[in-house]
């Protein structure tokens, strides 16, 4: 049986100044989380491990990150950040890469001013360095930027991509186009792999349903295919809309037709492949 993997995850040391988008209808996010919090969510949904995504865009907050997933072993993967359009990154990517559950980087580009930031030839050449290292690049955008994001992804045909978050669609404006489209012009590239995450966030979130999500899944599905798809909770984030739980039940009955492996490769065994996750040597336990 395959590992069980929540494949995007957030922690923080909460403070007003560092997390300003974090809003006053937000409030529930306005404190530190911590991986003695997530660890109950993991016991209580059947989680084995997970992958911790970087939250702010500073090397102390990457280095942060790898320590606590050196101290938790749930913890199987890192995803930070560091200056890929910096002059200094080939050095530090030299240092970087020693930490063994390094997995990937990303990039905030959804909140640069330069709609395209994507094209900046420093950014590229860091990006054009990761595969030599054997880390992935997560893409985190909104819908618009996807016809960026394609051409983007074509410069880089030998790096892996993972798109966060169905690349942010309009759920709660019910709007499919031109995001369908544009999805599944990029899911015909086969090195770009999707992360089932962040959708109640994009819907009403007070007021969605999985009836709601269920057009958004069905396209990712039959883009990406269960072999190129993997599940993730955006906590802490997703609480502004849903309890941890119910986001896993949920993602667990749109996949429920899908055959058992079908089903296994999305809840974890694609995440395990594609950001090279060892199998933790303990269980998860409460304390």
């Amino acid at each position: 049986m395959l590992e069980r993997i929540d494949a995007h995850h957030h922690f923080w040391r909460y403070t007003k100044k560092e997390y300003a988008w974090i809003a006053e209808d937000m409030g529930v996010l306005a404190r530190d989380f911590f991986p003695e919090d997530l660890r109950r969510e993991l016991l209580a949904s059947g989680i084995h491990g997970s992958i911790a995504v970087q939250a702010r865009q500073t090397l102390e907050e990457t280095c942060w990150l790898l320590r606590l997933a050196d101290d938790f072993d749930f913890i199987r993967g890192v995803v930070g950040w560091a200056p890929l359009a910096g002059p200094e990154f080939p050095a530090l990517i030299e240092r970087l890469q020693e930490c063994e559950k390094l997995k990937g980087l990303r990039h905030v580009i959804q909140d640069e001013p330069d709609e395209d930031f994507m094209h900046r030839p420093d950014f590229n050449a860091g990006v054009a360095l990761l595969k030599q290292f054997g880390l992935v690049y997560d893409i985190l955008i909104f819908e618009r930027h996807l016809p960026e994001a394609i051409s983007f992804v074509d410069c880089h045909p030998a790096q892996v991509f993972v798109l966060d978050h169905l690349a942010k669609p309009r759920i709660g404006d019910r709007e499919l186009e031109p995001w369908r489209t544009n999805i599944r012009e990029l899911a015909r590239r086969e090195n770009v792999y999707c992360k089932v995450s962040g959708m109640v966030t994009e819907a009403n979130w007070k007021n969605w349903s999985p009836a709601d999500l269920q057009p958004y899944f069905d396209v990712v599905l039959q883009a990406f295919g269960s072999k190129r798809l993997m599940a993730g909770s955006d906590w802490p984030v997703c609480l502004l809309a849903t309890a941890y739980q119910t986001w896993f039940s949920t993602v667990e009955e749109f996949i429920r037709p899908l055959s058992i492996a079908e089903r296994e490769m999305i809840l974890g065994g694609v995440a395990s492949e594609v950001y090279s996750l060892a199998r933790g040597s303990s269980a998860i336990r409460k304390g």
